[in-house]
């Protein structure tokens, strides 16, 4: 990582903000910050800051799962209404049920409906998950339910990921940003990662011009989908989690087959892993929200990937974008 290309590659392209971390033979090897918190005030951008993480939560949500069925509170095949309490998958014409694996890798059956899953109104109370499945919110403005026949289809959900946060839930009787700290942040010293903006020192968001956006901290009230703020520090000692689960070297007790499980392409996708995406040896995780965008990606049988993380909505696909363009030059 050279300062200045990296930094001049910034300004190009309206780049506030960004923190990277760097794998090596499954460990973090260099981390950086580079950047502003926020576009005309002085304070740097540190290995430490934290940002949206936006959909790489869901890659969380997975490692928190893969953990359960590990330990053989969740199953991967099992119909989830069989455990559900607090709300069920409607009753449907379909032959196939909903299981965990499914949900995972978007192949569950739900589609979103068209402009939800928006941030937070802050002048409005936040929604429980319940609220958001029944259909009763602007964040989900139907009930959730069915569409085509599961098992069939990829369909991008953070509807499905809502129903994951539900089962997580109503299986351990525990709320799920607990579960998650307890489970699968502490365990890793993921100290700069939370659920709660408010407990962080957070970069904030920028539009593609790179003008600090009005709501600085856009809040995603759906934990599981879109919730977590972290550091690329931290993402990065999840990622060698992953890492270190296809080894049988777990600190979570993610078992090696489970985790290989993870990288696999699932059902009808070729490219949809259990929480990640995959592309042959290549396994990636992105995020992408109102002023922030982040991508991480690892090779396993490599041990190597980087995290990019930065306060700027560029309005391109992270591919594209300048994460893409970093990726590339890093990574080669």
């Amino acid at each position: 990582m050279e300062n200045f290309d990296i930094a001049e590659s910034m300004k190009k392209s309206f780049i506030a903000g960004a923190g990277i971390a760097l794998i090596q033979d499954g460990r973090i090897s260099r981390k950086a910050g580079f950047g502003v918190l926020e576009r005309g005030q002085e304070e740097r951008v540190t290995a430490d800051t934290v940002f949206n993480a936006c959909s790489i939560s869901k890659f969380a949500a997975a490692m928190l799962a893969m953990r359960l069925v590990s330990e053989d509170v969740l199953a991967l095949d099992e119909d989830v209404n069989r455990r559900l309490k607090s709300w069920r998958v409607p009753a449907n014409g379909f032959t196939q049920p909903v299981t965990l694996r499914l949900l995972l890798s978007h192949q569950s059956g739900i589609k979103d409906p068209g402009g939800s899953f928006m941030e937070l109104d802050f002048f409005r109370s936040a929604p429980s998950i319940i609220e958001i499945l029944k259909g009763t919110t602007r964040y989900c403005p139907e009930p959730v339910h069915l569409q085509y026949e599961p098992g069939t289809e990829f369909h991008y959900s953070d509807a499905g990921y809502c129903v994951l946060e539900q089962l997580i839930q109503d299986v351990t009787g525990v709320a799920y940003e607990e579960l998650l700290k307890s489970k699968v942040l502490k365990p890793l010293g993921m100290d700069c990662s939370t659920l709660n903006v408010l407990d962080a020192h957070a970069a904030a968001g920028h539009n593609r011009e790179g003008s600090v956006l009005e709501e600085k901290y856009p809040v995603y009230p759906y934990p599981a989908a879109a919730g977590l703020w972290a550091s690329a520090d931290n993402l990065g000692k999840l990622f060698t989690e992953l890492l270190d689960a296809v080894n049988a070297k777990s600190k979570l007790s993610i078992s090696q087959n489970i985790a290989e499980e993870m990288i696999r392409a699932q059902g009808c996708s070729p490219w949809t892993g259990l929480g990640v995406f995959v592309n042959g040896e290549e396994i990636s995780s992105l995020g992408w929200g109102k002023g922030f965008q982040s991508m991480a990606v690892i090779y396993p049988r490599l041990g190597t990937g980087a995290v990019i993380m930065t306060n700027t909505d560029t309005g391109f696909h992270q591919r594209d974008g300048w994460i893409g363009k970093i990726l590339e030059r890093i990574l080669k």
